[in-house]
């Protein structure tokens, strides 16, 4: 699949007028204003990290989906639809919800109530101080890279669709994110990346119905679909048997285990950019639902995202092939300026902005908490007080802006930048959660064990993608079914890896296991139900079996 950031089409200049402009003026606006408004709850280092534990459910789960619907995702999954079709879905419906809801009813128990504040903490408690250090430093690289990848990628979009340089729009854009972190810490981008998702609706919805009406509704969008691609292009399985060939490279045994497991279980389980969010709400159970709640919305973004893909490719039949102006990756850009009317276009301009401000903003802010308490805090100056972790929360959070600023300048360096994302996650998500599945849900997993099987998966995985694939020892048809491979390739090195090692190590003591380890409950740790919480719309359990239901059932017309 071509990246979202390689240029847009030279004729894809918007006829934007002073009303869209007026708009996005006023979002930048409310964007401070949020800012300033959450500053007056930031007191402590807790405050500005995890904005105290104190958000309720609603709010962290929004900004939990939010977080992850960047505009790389909007314009490549748009991209996805007009090249694949209905196939969008398996990276939602496979790739998202299962993981999402074993996030929720499984993994945050452990999170929460080991009090950790970062994903890479909960490594120094189950395992060692190689492990930790090794995940946290991994972890705060990938994340100030994928945070310019996000800048590089506004800049493409702004510079093509507004005419704004390239330079102008990267540096607009990471001080709106640095002023309002700074000043406001994660509390403040929360609450923006809530209303970033419904400026991001707003601006998806009305491409999608205008759409469909241009193309004669969905009966007439799958009807010419399907004389124009064949009835696999509208069937989500079609092709994928093994031995099969298809487009998309994959068939359904590496969709399900490589995507469906092993890479969509490593990103939402482990990234703490996503679990962050979670580690905010206000008490264990309010921290379950954060994920619960957030993927009913995802059931139905791959609509958002799909349905302009596919009417692209109805408008434009020969989108992305040879002798068209207009790759897979214009869908979006396209429609917005064939479809819609000033005031509306000004929206959905807003609206791309504010998907790739939320994905920058969510990795800086997961960034700041992991430099400072898993890296500063832990390994430079300990046990400075409380005040001096604020104050330098603020100063990195600036340094992380500017690199992020320098890696978006680096990021146009290559080709293909949303491919490239995904094997950064085969190769770092992947391993950091055969870590922690093995050793939340098996005691004897030995100290040493963790530092090997983050560094035998890692390795593992690129040598599957930079000497199998690359260079054509097994013949792998894409780099989406390469990334799959090396995913599964990761995971089964870093098991076997970490169960050797284990048989020649010592275990962590038994004592230092309680509530990091499924089956055990560290004293004083257990949470009592708040008052009230019987109801049934705040149980977990019965959110997580009604997504996968949901779920279940959009997916059946699409499986037959």
């Amino acid at each position: 699949m071509q990246s979202p950031t390689t240029t847009l089409a030279a004729g894809l200049r918007l006829p934007t007028n002073g009303l869209d402009y007026a708009i996005l003026a006023i979002y930048f606006v409310v964007v401070l204003g949020i800012g300033f408004a959450a500053r007056r709850s930031v007191k402590t280092s807790l405050d500005f990290f995890l904005s105290g534990r104190s958000l309720p459910a609603w709010v962290t789960g929004l900004a939990f989906v939010a977080a992850n619907l960047g505009a790389t995702e909007i314009l490549g999954m748009a991209a996805t639809g007009a090249q694949y079709g209905v196939a969008v879905v398996h990276w939602y419906w496979i790739g998202a919800i299962p993981a999402m809801v074993f996030l929720g009813l499984v993994m945050m128990p452990f999170y929460y109530r080991s009090k950790v504040r970062s994903v890479p903490e909960f490594l120094l408690q189950r395992f060692d101080k190689s492990a930790h250090l090794l995940s946290s430093v991994l972890f705060a690289f990938a994340a100030i890279l994928i945070a310019g990848v996000n800048l590089y990628a506004l800049s493409i979009v702004v510079e093509a669709l507004l005419g704004w340089p390239q330079w102008v729009a990267i540096v607009v854009a990471g001080v709106f994110v640095l002023a309002y972190i700074t000043i406001g810490g994660l509390s403040s981008a929360i609450y923006n990346e809530v209303l970033q998702f419904f400026v991001i609706l707003a601006a998806l919805i009305p491409i999608c119905i205008i759409g469909l009406k241009r193309v004669g509704g969905w009966g007439g969008m799958t009807d010419s679909l399907e004389s124009a691609h064949g009835h696999n292009f509208l069937s989500a399985w079609g092709g994928t048997g093994i031995g099969q060939a298809n487009p998309l490279g994959a068939n359904w045994l590496t969709i399900i285990l490589g995507l469906g497991f092993v890479l969509s279980f490593g990103y939402w389980t482990t990234n703490f950019a996503e679990v962050q969010r979670a580690l905010s709400a206000k008490n264990l159970s309010a921290a379950q639902r954060t994920p619960l709640i957030a993927a009913f919305p995802k059931i139905f973004i791959v609509f958002l995202v799909m349905i302009p893909g596919m009417v692209a490719a109805v408008l434009v039949p020969k989108i992305g092939m040879a002798g068209s102006d207009l790759t897979y990756n214009d869908a979006i850009p396209y429609l917005m300026q064939e479809l819609l009317p000033n005031g509306v276009l000004g929206i959905a301009v807003t609206g791309l902005l504010a998907a790739f401000m939320a994905g920058m903003a969510a990795n800086v802010s997961s960034f700041n908490t992991v430099f400072t308490y898993d890296i500063w805090a832990k390994y430079v100056k300990t046990d400075k007080p409380d005040g001096y972790y604020l104050k330098f929360g603020r100063l990195i959070t600036a340094i992380g802006v500017v690199l992020s600023i320098g890696t978006a300048f680096i990021a146009s360096s290559f080709s293909n930048i949303m491919g490239y994302l995904q094997t950064l996650f085969s190769f770092f998500n992947v391993p950091m959660f055969v870590v922690f599945i093995i050793g939340m849900f098996w005691k004897r997993a030995s100290m040493k064990s963790g530092v090997w099987g983050l560094v035998a998966g890692t390795t593992a995985a690129m040598l599957n993608y930079f000497w199998i694939y690359k260079q054509g020892v097994i013949d792998i048809p894409t780099d989406q079914g390469a990334n799959f491979v090396s995913a599964i390739v990761g995971f089964v090195a870093g098991a076997v890896v970490m169960v050797v090692v284990t048989l020649f190590t010592a275990p962590k003591p038994e004592a230092e296991l309680a509530g990091l380890v499924y089956g055990t409950t560290a004293p004083g740790l257990e949470e009592p139900p708040a008052e009230g919480d019987d109801a049934w719309y705040r149980k977990p359990a019965l959110l997580g079996w009604g997504a996968i239901v949901l779920a279940a059932l959009c997916y059946l017309p699409y499986s037959l």
